[in-house]
């Protein structure tokens, strides 16, 4: 009956499945029900219909499954996405977003550890796999790039570490 009807069953998923693998797992999800229910498999052409019917329940509980699952991951991105959204660097905070994107892929992500993840060198040089002392100059050095990076895109904050807080009088 394997051998008679695959090509047939094979045929009928494909037309009716978004990708091959999900024919192929419907088909194979098929033979599985037929395997198992063998005594009560139709011999001749009533098998191959049977085939058919099973074929179309399997789908129709694929088709049910991706649409739950959709759903769901719909639903766990918008979760995500409002849990653990990075803070938007491009509006609003006198061109840090543009100074971030300024840096290397790697000074962000160290930033981005310290910072957002509230990482300390230590735990930055686990995750990156390096040595403490590694990662925190490393940790410096993307800091450094990332003032001078800042100091571009807002040119008045360029002396304001080197002024002082409190005017002295003069005279």
């Amino acid at each position: 009956m394997y051998r008679r009807t695959y090509e047939q069953i094979l045929g009928y998923a494909m037309r009716r499945c978004s990708s091959p693998e999900d024919a192929a797992d419907v088909v194979a999800e098929t033979y599985v029900i037929a395997w198992r229910r063998m005594t009560e498999l139709p011999d001749g052409e009533a098998g191959k219909l049977w085939l058919y019917g099973v074929a179309r329940r399997v789908l129709a509980n694929h088709r049910r499954g991706e649409r739950r699952r959709l759903t769901r991951h719909v639903e766990l991105t918008a979760e995500i996405e409002h849990l653990y959204a990075a803070p938007s660097h491009h509006g609003g905070l006198d061109g840090v977003g543009e100074a971030m994107d300024m840096l290397a892929d790697g000074d962000r992500e160290l930033l981005a550890l310290a910072l957002w993840e509230g990482l300390d060198p230590g735990e930055i040089a686990t995750v990156l796999g390096c040595s403490r002392n590694a990662a925190r100059i490393r940790l410096h050095r993307a800091r450094r790039r990332f003032a001078k990076a800042l100091e571009k895109t807002r040119p008045s904050a360029a002396g304001f570490a080197s002024r002082p807080l409190i005017e002295k009088e003069s005279g």
